[in-house]
């Protein structure tokens, strides 16, 4: 995909509801072994318990490999106004916003692009209770790992691409990406 169409995913990425997008060079991203031990301290309740997290998600030298197939991509956002620092419902409903819209968005991506690389926020989330580790998975075609999961900081990934990533006080934004 070159610039142009880029500057188009990015219009249509907002327009089908994201609060943020913006153009993602494939080369500013670093898998770190650190974040993938984020995840194996479990913070999120999911290591262990979904397919598309550590430790079932596959190994960070496969991840690295994969990254270099990549050129460019779209960094997509979903940012809440939260009541206050507590407001547990609605960083669960804006988190529910952005796995919604992320995987609305990619299933309008695949019909126009093969190989495209999927990197949601937090764990798969498509089936109520996932599988893992007791069944495969219902959905392995459709299923997106997180970007923490794949060894990102999602941060330094929006610093690096010219993004926020904070978008001030009382804010809370869930981040994905889709790399072509």
């Amino acid at each position: 995909m070159n610039h142009m169409d880029l500057t188009d995913l990015k219009a249509r990425a907002l327009a089908f509801g994201f609060s943020h997008a913006g153009a993602l060079d494939a080369a500013t991203l670093v898998v770190r072994e650190e974040v993938r031990a984020m995840c194996a301290d479990d913070r999120c309740g999911l290591y262990g318990k979904n397919w598309t997290c550590p430790p079932y998600c596959g190994e960070l030298e496969e991840n690295r490999r994969l990254l270099t197939q990549y050129r460019t991509g779209l960094l997509v956002q979903t940012t809440a106004q939260l009541e206050d620092d507590f407001d547990y419902e609605g960083m669960q409903e804006a988190g529910k916003k952005q796995k919604e819209l992320f995987q609305g968005f990619l299933r309008e991506l695949r019909r126009e692009c093969s190989g495209l690389l999927a990197l949601g926020s937090g764990g798969c989330g498509l089936c109520p209770n996932c599988t893992c580790p007791d069944s495969p998975c219902r959905h392995p075609e459709e299923a997106a790992q997180s970007m923490e999961a794949f060894g990102l900081v999602v941060s330094d990934a929006c610093t690096a691409n010219g993004l926020p990533y904070y978008y001030g006080a009382g804010t809370l934004t869930y981040t994905g990406c889709y790399l072509f």
